[in-house]
């Protein structure tokens, strides 16, 4: 039986791990199933932890599915927000969202790297640091609101799978010049929340922190990488294919209220 060669894209198979292994590191403490669709309600700036995962077509009509999960996000303050995958059940459950005038927004690529063993070296030094300092740091970088980064802190401590917060930083001046996380389960590791201040981008330091992310991933055991980049991030997509990533699949969401994106 021949081998895959390196090039090939990743399979169904590892796609469908991929959206697994992302669904349990973002999942955060508040959380509820409404016949078969997950809902995620916390107030953090991820979308990812504040939306609606279809994952079972369920027995409910659909516009009594949506009037539920409606009242369940308004109790929690927050608009309601449909998360759509290649694995949303039922699977046209977009074209009828489509139908009902919901917008659809943040289309974003996952991007998996098949194989660690072929990675460039890496000579970059990376400080680990706890989830509280990372999520406060990045936070401050995106202009996170208090309420958001105590969210995001909340959702690392709280996760079943553990966050590893790294920190890029000048070696003299001790100047941070990019930062990511690494989110590892079952040989796959995903990257999460990789950013590099303004000041500090185009000059290298978000290709050497995510490749220095990679070995240390590899040396705790993962033999596939994965992360999530939105699709008109050209920047960034062109230095993750750089790095041997590949897409895996696609998602967007799709909501009701005009503006919330």
């Amino acid at each position: 039986m021949s081998l895959r060669p390196r090039s090939a894209p990743p399979t169904a198979t590892l796609a469908r791990r991929i959206e697994d292994a992302g669904l349990n590191a973002s999942a955060p403490p508040q959380q509820a199933y409404v016949d078969g669709w997950l809902l995620r309600l916390s107030p953090g700036k991820a979308k990812r932890a504040r939306c609606v995962n279809a994952l079972q077509a369920g027995r409910l009509p659909l516009p009594d599915m949506l009037a539920r999960c409606r009242a369940a996000f308004a109790s929690s303050g927050l608009p309601l927000i449909v998360r759509i995958t290649p694995f949303t059940q039922p699977p046209d459950l977009d074209a009828r969202l489509a139908v009902f005038g919901w917008q659809r927004f943040d289309e974003t690529r996952v991007m998996a790297k098949v194989h660690l063993d072929d990675l460039p070296a890496s000579s970059a030094s990376l400080r680990r640091v706890d989830a509280a300092t990372y999520a406060q740091t990045v936070g401050q970088l995106r202009g996170s609101a208090a309420e958001q980064i105590t969210a995001h802190t909340e959702r690392l401590l709280g996760s079943r799978i553990p966050y590893q917060g790294y920190l890029l930083e000048d070696a003299r001046s001790a100047t941070l010049l990019a930062c990511g996380q690494i989110a590892a389960e079952d040989g796959l590791a995903g990257l999460y929340d990789v950013f590099t201040p303004e000041v500090q981008r185009r000059r290298g330091h978000a290709r050497q922190l995510c490749l220095a992310l990679l070995h240390a991933a590899r040396e705790q055991g993962a033999r596939h990488a994965y992360l999530q980049v939105s699709d008109d991030n050209g920047a960034a997509i062109a230095l993750y294919e750089s790095l041997g990533f590949q897409l895996a699949y696609r998602y967007h969401y799709r909501s009701e209220q005009p503006g919330v994106a």
